[in-house]
């Protein structure tokens, strides 16, 4: 019964039970950390590898903390430490680029890991060639019925001029 008082029996609060103190602001009436700093927090590969991130973090911008899985991914694949030097060494305008295609990559890898994006490129030529020899073969097809519409049309004047028939 759960009312009981008879039951000692210990039973652990919820955490909706717990009162909040009152000397506790509420975090509605803060304003959010983003919009006073600008900064988020710890980007998704700091946090999956547990160091502190700052402001000037060169992987922040590409693996934001709300999307984990594309650090995680990477990392597996390529590992941290070349994911940072890769993109020291490009310019800024082409590291946006290089995350993504490493993202892919990783992903692909995931999934292949024998053969990775190269896998699907040759599944995705397989599937191209199938539908070009599919459309070579439906316009032959629709070639051959020409043929034999035209072929029907000119039996049809023919007997029509033969015979002398008219349709009025």
């Amino acid at each position: 019964m759960e009312g009981d008082d008879n039951d000692k029996t210990p039973r652990p609060l919820s955490v909706s039970c717990i009162p909040f103190s009152s000397s506790v602001p509420s975090s509605r009436f803060l304003p959010s950390p983003t919009s006073i700093t600008g900064f988020q927090g710890p980007c998704a590969a700091c946090r999956f590898l547990r160091r502190r991130c700052n402001e000037g973090c060169i992987l922040a911008p590409y693996f934001p903390p709300n999307e984990p899985f594309r650090f995680i991914n990477a990392h597996k694949v390529f590992g941290a430490s070349n994911i940072v030097k890769t993109l020291q060494e490009l310019p800024q305008s082409n590291r946006a680029d290089a995350v993504s295609s490493m993202v892919y990559e990783a992903n692909a890898r995931i999934r292949d890991p024998v053969y990775g994006c190269a896998g699907t490129i040759s599944q995705l030529q397989k599937q191209l060639n199938d539908l070009k020899a599919e459309l070579a073969m439906a316009k032959a097809e629709l070639s051959i019925m020409q043929c034999q519409q035209l072929q029907q049309n000119a039996n049809a004047s023919f007997f029509l001029d033969r015979f002398n028939l008219d349709y009025c």
